[in-house]
């Protein structure tokens, strides 16, 4: 009976520069005074494109809690979200995501 064969294990390669992803950019909306809550919902329904419910969820969210986080995505997109919200009227500003 003969002994196994060794096995080769290739060193472990460590790369030159290690890549971190960037932290994704969020849209988020304010509670204003003005903007009645059934407009902030036809906003998020017709420039998102969100469900009835999920439009209303982001609304009571502005409402009670102050802001709310809309949308997420690149810096350039949350750019162009934000813009579009002031276009409706809306309080809006983007941050980097925790």
């Amino acid at each position: 009976m003969s002994a196994p064969s060794p096995v080769e294990v290739e060193p472990t390669r460590v790369p030159d520069e290690l890549v971190v992803p960037a932290k994704p950019w969020v849209t988020i909306v304010w509670n204003d005074p003005v903007n009645l809550m059934s407009y902030v919902t036809y906003v998020f329904r017709t420039y998102f494109g969100y469900s009835k419910k999920k439009a209303e969820k982001l609304m009571m969210e502005v409402h009670e809690d102050g802001r709310s986080v809309v949308s997420n995505g690149s810096r350039e997109e949350m750019e162009r979200d934000v813009q579009a919200m002031h276009e409706y009227g809306l309080w809006a500003t983007l941050s980097q995501q925790d």
